[in-house]
C-alpha cells in the first residue's frame, strides 16, 4: 500500500556506549485505494554527524525483539545492530533506520510460531510458507522516505539483503558502496544465515565463509542462488510430514 501520510513525531538525544546519536521518531499512513483500508507504521532513525558532506554509512535494520532485546543466538540480528552502530560511530557520520517489521514482516507472535516449526526441522522459509505467509512481507517505503527526509542523496549501505539494495537504489538514492553486514556465527544461527544466502540470495563477505554444523561435519554453503520471494506454499509443505501439516492446518 502506498504512503499517503508521513511526519516526524519526536527528536531526542540518545547517548550510547558508542556515541551520542540523535534519535528521530516517524510515523506514516499506508492506504489501499481500492479497499480504502489504512495502516499506521512507525520507525526510528539514529543519526550521527554530517550526512551531506560525504556519503554517510546507512543501515535499514528490521526489528528483532528476540535478538535485539533478548540477545537470542538463533539469528544474527543483535550483532548486526551493534555492528552498524559501532561502525557509524567509528566513521563519525551515518544513519540507522530501525523499522518495525519483525520476522520479515509477519510480526513477533507469528515469528515465534515459525520458530516452533523450525525446531521441528523446517527452515525459516518453509516455516513462513507453511503458516500462510510470504517469504518476505516487508515494505521499505517508510525507511526510504526517512532517508529522503534526511536529504541523503548518496550513501554507503550496510546490508547483505538484495531487496534493501533495490529499495534504496530504485528510490533515486545512489549507493556508492555496499558494506558487509556479516558477523561471526555460531551453531544456533549458522543454518538460518545459510538459508538466507542459498534461498534468498543474501550476499556475504568472501573473507567470512559460512560453515554449518551438520551431523558433526562442517558444510559450506555458497551464496549463489537465484531467489524467489514468493515460492508456492505447496513446495514448502512437501518438505514436512503429514502429521505436522495436520497440526498446523
Amino acid at each position: 500500500m502506498p504512503l499517503i501520510g508521513f511526519k516526524r513525531i519526536a527528536e531526542v538525544s540518545l547517548p550510547t556506549r558508542w556515541a551520542t546519536f540523535r534519535l528521530l521518531a516517524f510515523d506514516a499512513v499506508h492506504a489501499d485505494r481500492r479497499s480504502k483500508q489504512k495502516r499506521l507504521e512507525t520507525a526510528l532513525a539514529l543519526v550521527l554527524g554530517d550526512l551531506h558532506t560525504t556519503p554517510p554509512i546507512a543501515r535499514i535494520h528490521s526489528q528483532c525483539t528476540t535478538g535485539d532485546a533478548f540477545e537470542s543466538l538463533r539469528c544474527d540480528c543483535h550483532d548486526q545492530l551493534h555492528l552498524a552502530m559501532r561502525t557509524i560511530a567509528d566513521a563519525g557520520t551515518g544513519v540507522l533506520v530501525y523499522e518495525y517489521q519483525e520476522g520479515r514482516g509477519i510480526g513477533l507472535i507469528e515469528k515465534l510460531r515459525a520458530y516452533e516449526l523450525q525446531d521441528r526441522g523446517l527452515d525459516t522459509i518453509e516455516a513462513n510458507l507453511l503458516l500462510g505467509h510470504e517469504i518476505d512481507a516487508r515494505d521499505y517505503q517508510l525507511p526510504v522516505r526517512i532517508l529522503r527526509f534526511l536529504k541523503i542523496r548518496s550513501l554507503r549501505l550496510m546490508t547483505n539483503n538484495p531487496e534493501k539494495i533495490h529499495a534504496v537504489s530504485s528510490s533515486g538514492i545512489t549507493i556508492v558502496e555496499r558494506l558487509s553486514a556479516d558477523v561471526p556465527l555460531g551453531k544456533h544461527s549458522a543454518h538460518y544465515v545459510a538459508t538466507k544466502r542459498v534461498k534468498l540470495g543474501h550476499l556475504s563477505d568472501p573473507a567470512l565463509p559460512l560453515h554449518v554444523l551438520s551431523g558433526g561435519e562442517l558444510l559450506q554453503f555458497p551464496a549463489h542462488a537465484s531467489p524467489s520471494r514468493r515460492k508456492a506454499p505447496a513446495q514448502a509443505r512437501a518438505a514436512v510430514s503429514d502429521s505436522l501439516r495436520q497440526e498446523i492446518t
